[in-house]
């Protein structure tokens, strides 16, 4: 017999089976976490049976690492907005030796594909490239600090967040020992020559640890040196046939993971190869 369950995104009423564990909201398809007929008071809890898919941190952190507290972005360059948001960053480095030609080109997709494909409204998505007017979107140390704790700022189940970064990534020594290969992974703002890089580590603070349970991130990140630029305690390993692996890179010191929430990272190369730049395609 069916039930009623409200959504919790917009509250509407959803009619699903007794068993149902998770539905999707027809209106705002938000993800909603059920409890079981026969898992609720007076009844035998049941737990069903293992899902391969299933998000192992679903429960949230364990007691010993509280979730992390958000404050408030100084800095909101485009506004909190709905249930998908965006950050792109797109840095050509104008002028200097090591200048790139496509990183802006790549951005300028990446929005076309997130909004005319994916249905990301506008102004959702925040840019930063060395084409903008604004001196708060061009893509320094600082700015995209504000601009990782705006993307991740007040997330909820059922939020689908995306940061691409397309630039310089270089590596460096690990100096609190977290790292398996002894390097840190690390993004190259426009002014890192003066203001330094931004490592691995407050990457994984800033929007991976933050993310509560039903909030998604998906990363993007083509740069050299990238595999595990957002430290995530998981790799997957894949060969030229297709046959993967997951490789285990968790830290017992270090606490690495989200606080419920899943964040997936799509990396141009591995922690100790580089990419390169094409003109395929190129249009700034």
């Amino acid at each position: 017999m069916a039930r009623r369950e409200r959504c919790s995104g917009c509250g509407i009423n959803m009619l699903v089976s007794p068993e149902a564990r998770v539905v999707r909201c027809s209106e705002c398809h938000t993800l909603t976490n059920l409890v079981p007929m026969n898992a609720r008071p007076g009844r035998t809890r049941y737990n069903g049976p293992p899902r391969m898919h299933e998000n192992p941190y679903e429960n949230g952190p364990s007691p010993q690492h509280p979730q992390y507290p958000q404050p408030r972005p100084s800095l909101s360059p485009v506004p909190i907005y709905g249930r998908k948001r965006a950050l792109l960053c797109g840095v050509n480095y104008h002028g200097k030796s090591y200048k790139l030609k496509g990183s802006i080109n790549d951005v300028k997709s990446m929005k076309y594909l997130l909004v005319e494909t994916l249905g990301f409204p506008n102004d959702s998505i925040l840019m930063l490239t060395e084409n903008e007017r604004e001196p708060s979107k061009i893509p320094t140390k600082q700015n995209i600090r504000k601009a990782l704790k705006w993307l991740v700022y007040g997330c909820q189940p059922g939020d689908s967040l995306v940061f691409h970064f397309s630039g310089h990534g270089t590596r460096q020594k690990d100096y609190n020992h977290d790292e398996v290969d002894g390097f840190d992974e690390a993004l190259c703002p426009l002014d890192h020559e003066t203001e330094g890089n931004i490592i691995d580590d407050e990457i994984n603070d800033t929007i991976v640890k933050p993310l509560t349970r039903g909030t998604t991130l998906h990363a993007i990140i083509d740069a050299c040196y990238s595999g595990t630029v957002l430290d995530l305690p998981f790799v997957c390993r894949m060969n030229k046939e297709g046959r993967y692996m997951w490789e285990d890179q968790r830290n017992p010191l270090f606490y690495k993971r989200t606080s419920g929430g899943l964040a997936f990272c799509f990396s141009a190369c591995d922690d100790h190869q580089t990419s390169a730049d094409t003109t395929v395609n190129e249009l700034d």
